[in-house]
């Protein structure tokens, strides 16, 4: 598997991709790979500038690439809905955008800034679009964790943090709760005999807009990857043959073990329905455990 780069990809044309936060971080050379091997790529970013220098960069590096932009706010249910109803089709959702390490803030729809945008607009969206993904064979969504999801803890009795706030903590949170829905929709999709895939990665500790440490970035830099080498986990999940759905892929493509809680069926299931009744937006062809 270490051996693994974006050269050994397979050709995706007649694909359809949806990166969220394509403009920067990983998700910025994971459409460009994506649309490198012939797909036609989305870029959804919350800012239309940002969206749209991605995809004049993208078509720089591949000048035939099919890539257009979207504007999507994961921390804005409305926009959410607004850009799933302007997806025509879709084969693939790479669940990438995130924050992280922020003061406590609240989203538009008033839910904890990490967890309602890292997760809740996230669960949001791929349910949206999933009548779009299953009419498509071999769809997949894969949705970036982090190895900070092992110092994640879920209160549901304070899901906004009011009691107590921590950057750190509700980043690890939000980690959680993003493994919690991956593997919760692999097992949904297989009671289902759905043709879907739900994988999750790690890019490990690499130099995006996340990692903001003052006057020793560039120190640190010197040890944090490229973000060409943190998109390889979420490359190698979107596209080879090999993954299978529930895998968790990290850094040099390693499969890891998520925690105990991240593997707990319960929890996944009380945060499903919770997330359900946050967002309003139900699995409907998968709905039923």
């Amino acid at each position: 598997m270490t051996t693994w780069t974006p050269d050994d990809m397979p050709r995706l044309d007649g694909r359809t991709a949806i990166v969220t936060g394509a403009n920067s971080g990983i998700g910025l050379p994971t459409a460009l790979e994506l649309a490198r091997h012939g797909a036609r790529v989305i870029v959804a970013a919350r800012s239309d500038a940002k969206g749209a220098e991605a995809v004049a960069a993208i078509r720089r590096a591949v000048p035939d690439a099919r890539a257009e932009h979207a504007r999507l706010d994961l921390a804005d249910l409305a926009s959410v809905r607004a850009f799933a109803e302007g997806v025509d089709e879709v084969d693939l959702l790479v669940n990438n955008a995130g924050v992280g390490m922020k003061p406590r803030s609240l989203t538009k729809d008033g839910f904890e800034l990490q967890f309602g945008t890292n997760h809740l607009g996230h669960f949001a969206l791929t349910g949206l679009l999933l009548p779009k993904l299953l009419a498509r064979p071999g769809a997949r969504v894969v949705t970036v964790s982090s190895d900070a999801h092992t110092r994640g803890r879920l209160d549901f009795d304070d899901l906004a943090l009011e009691r107590g706030y921590g950057r750190m903590s509700a980043y690890g949170r939000s980690k959680l709760a993003n493994l919690l829905f991956t593997l919760e929709l692999q097992r949904r999709a297989e009671r289902a005999q759905a043709d879907l895939r739900s994988v999750a990665t790690h890019p490990g500790a690499t130099a995006t807009n996340i990692v903001k440490v003052g006057p020793l970035k560039p120190l640190l830099g010197l040890f944090l990857l490229s973000p060409e080498t943190g998109a390889l986990p979420s490359l190698y999940a979107a596209t080879s043959p090999d993954i299978r759905g529930g895998e968790f892929v990290g850094p040099k493509l390693r499969l890891i073990t998520p925690s105990a809680d991240a593997r707990s069926e319960e929890l996944a299931a009380r945060l499903w329905d919770v997330s359900t009744e946050l967002t309003g937006v139900r699995f409907e062809r998968i709905a039923v455990r």
